[in-house]
């Protein structure tokens, strides 16, 4: 399974997974339809799946489009999201598995971003392979998804999910935010030298125009503040020991930032 990372609206992304034995593909969260027609007549692939992580239009703006140039496509998306994604056909819980190619997805529930949320996670197929995390707006490098639907607690316990996932997981979130995320996170983390260092990697890379996802979830783990809820230093800041509050704490930071 090749991923293929596609630039669409101002800073959004889409990854197109093409299996090149079949020449099928699979779609997550589709913003619009346009790179992804164009990048499969290139390929010469035919598109199976949308696989959605949530119901926003940023997420979905694509789903009619590519449903019409290709009828037999099946929409995945999250149970509770029913009514809310285009032309959804499969309604997907915690612990469902969805296979393409020569992997399968577990998905993950991850409410806080929206009530419904949800992410598909690859295992790797051999030691030394990557994972791969579609996690949607859940968990960005460098940050995470603002709280529109759902609460602190949620989005902590939808974090500790994928915080527990291998280190050699490869974190494909759906926007380029990495940058300002990052400028945040010294505000809260600033004593982090691993953070400071990955600041200015990643300032260098978008002075060369590059993207910086995915990202690794080891890196994650070291400098994205809202994957360090229980680390002492932001504790202290946070002024509070509970990890609910702690992170909360950091939330209306970054909602404020």
């Amino acid at each position: 399974m090749q991923v293929i990372r596609l630039s669409a609206l101002s800073d959004n992304y889409i990854f197109l997974l093409y299996d090149s034995q079949q020449d099928i593909a699979v779609v997550v969260d589709p913003a619009e339809s346009e790179p992804v027609l164009k990048h499969l007549q290139q390929i010469k692939a035919k598109l199976v799946a949308i696989f959605n992580t949530h119901h926003h239009d940023d997420h979905v703006g694509g789903n009619q489009q590519l449903i019409q140039e290709f009828p037999e496509l099946k929409v995945y998306g999250g149970i509770e999201d029913q009514g809310r994604i285009p032309r959804q056909q499969v309604f997907l819980q915690e612990g469902d598995h969805v296979p393409f190619a020569n992997r399968t997805a577990k998905v993950f529930f991850v409410p806080g971003h929206t009530r419904a949320h949800i992410a598909y996670y690859f295992p790797p197929v051999t030691t030394g392979d990557t994972g791969e995390l579609f996690c949607g707006d859940t968990l960005f490098a460098g940050g995470c998804g603002r709280l529109f639907e759902g609460t602190p607690a949620q989005m902590l316990d939808s974090l500790s999910k994928l915080r527990a996932l291998p280190d050699n997981t490869r974190i494909w979130c759906a926007h380029e935010y990495t940058l300002n995320n990052l400028r945040f996170a010294l505000t809260v983390d600033g004593d982090n030298p691993d953070l400071g260092k990955r600041y200015k990697e990643v300032i260098a890379m978008r002075k060369r125009q590059e993207a910086t996802v995915p990202s690794l979830l080891e890196v994650e783990k070291r400098t994205n503040p809202f994957l360090r809820w229980d680390k002492p230093s932001l504790q202290l800041s946070a002024k509070s020991n509970e990890a609910v509050q702690t992170f909360a704490w950091i939330r209306s930071m970054k909602d404020k930032f």
